[in-house]
């Protein structure tokens, strides 16, 4: 695969670096998760191929393994606000005296400096702070956050996968490691880098909720259909726009005309009544095949099943038949293969990583003894 040979140590945190780390690991990289001891389990429910240590770094014989780990490995991934690594000894600048070329990833929401560096928050605070929230919801609606995607995925641990890939392809030119501060006010501000450009283009001039991509426009929205389920339509252009009308029966010539403001909310109305008339498996079958750009909204249990998913596998099935996504994108010659074991217990690889960093048997035993560490190995010796 892609990042094999690549040995990421993350530090165990929830959902922007879990993800950012299961990307790695999909694509092949060695990614060890650094967890407590005493935690009875583990809040990562994205530890797709990943092994897990247990250490407890209250003890300054944790610290000292979880330094060896780090200065051993190509990647450390931390989710911690500014200044908890600097106090266990463990900042950046330290580990890179001590492997110049160690990649040091920093995931946090308001990133390493400024006023709000140390403040606490989450993707709905992030977001916020981006200015993507703003623009976010129907007209005369509160602005409403689309789960936590933006900010906690695509600006985040999506954001931070790619600041690691960059910096790790610098280091075979320059032999050297650097700091990357991933702030997900900024990711997310980022991804939203087409909002912000497009602003002089006419696309965004009208308030949130009233705009062609915004849910203003009655041909960029979704419809509720007679079983109660949804189709999404996209016929923006004038040609796909046409084929939206085929297929709803409807006359261009006695309708209103496609760009006229004033006449979206009847739009709306006659497109609101034409689709409750069928059910979404009857729409789906005029618009399959079609450029109209009308798709049934699936569900999570519908997804896997559609049959476009299901020709190109987009979904997969683990050990315990859980269903999820398939790592995007596709390699042609270096595919990510995922792996489709149970997640990783608290401590199931800690023996294991140890020695393959150079730790003794002995010396495992004996910080397991003095709950240094934690071995939880039972499932993988069943």
């Amino acid at each position: 695969m892609a990042l094999a040979g690549v040995r990421v140590i993350e530090l165990a945190g929830l959902a922007p670096a879990p993800f950012c780390g299961m990307i790695l690991a999909d694509f092949g990289a060695k990614v060890i998760r650094v967890d407590r001891t005493k935690v009875a389990m583990s809040l990562d429910t994205q530890g797709r191929g990943k092994q897990s240590v247990a250490l407890n770094l209250k003890s300054s014989e944790g610290v000292a393994v979880l330094r060896k780990l780090c200065v051993q490995s190509d990647v450390v991934l931390e989710p911690y606000r500014k200044g908890v690594m600097e106090k266990l000894g463990l900042g950046p600048l330290e580990l890179l005296k001590e492997n110049p070329r160690l990649i040091y990833a920093r995931l946090t929401g308001y990133g390493q400096s400024g006023s709000y560096a140390n403040t606490a928050g989450h993707d709905i605070n992030y977001l916020a702070m981006s200015g993507l929230l703003s623009r976010l919801g129907r007209t005369e609606e509160k602005p409403c956050a689309p789960l936590n995607l933006v900010a906690d995925f695509a600006g985040g641990g999506l954001t931070c996968a790619m600041g690691i890939v960059l910096a790790l392809l610098e280091r075979t030119k320059s032999g050297k490691g650097q700091i990357i501060d991933a702030s997900m006010v900024e990711g997310a501000a980022y991804v939203g880098s087409f909002v912000w450009k497009s602003r002089s283009v006419g696309l965004w001039d009208r308030s949130r909720g009233q705009n062609m991509l915004d849910s203003g426009a009655p041909f960029y929205d979704t419809y509720q259909t007679s079983d109660g389920k949804y189709m999404a339509v996209g016929a923006l252009e004038p040609q796909f726009y046409m084929q939206l009308l085929q297929g709803l029966e409807l006359d261009a010539g006695e309708l209103p005309s496609q760009m006229s403001f004033s006449d979206w909310p009847e739009l709306r109305r006659i497109f609101t009544e034409r689709f409750a008339s069928k059910s979404q498996a009857e729409w789906s079958e005029i618009f399959d095949g079609t450029d109209a750009c009308v798709t049934p909204v699936l569900s999570f249990d519908q997804v896997s099943s559609h049959p476009h998913n299901k020709e190109r596998a987009s979904f997969i099935e683990d050990s315990s038949g859980a269903e999820s996504p398939r790592p995007a994108p596709v390699l042609s010659r270096t595919p990510a293969e995922p792996c489709l074991s149970p997640d990783p217990v608290i401590g199931e690889h800690t023996a294991e990583v140890l020695e393959e960093y150079g730790f003794k048997s002995a010396e495992i035993d004996q910080m397991r003894a003095a709950g240094v560490v934690e071995c939880n190995a039972v499932r993988s010796k069943l």
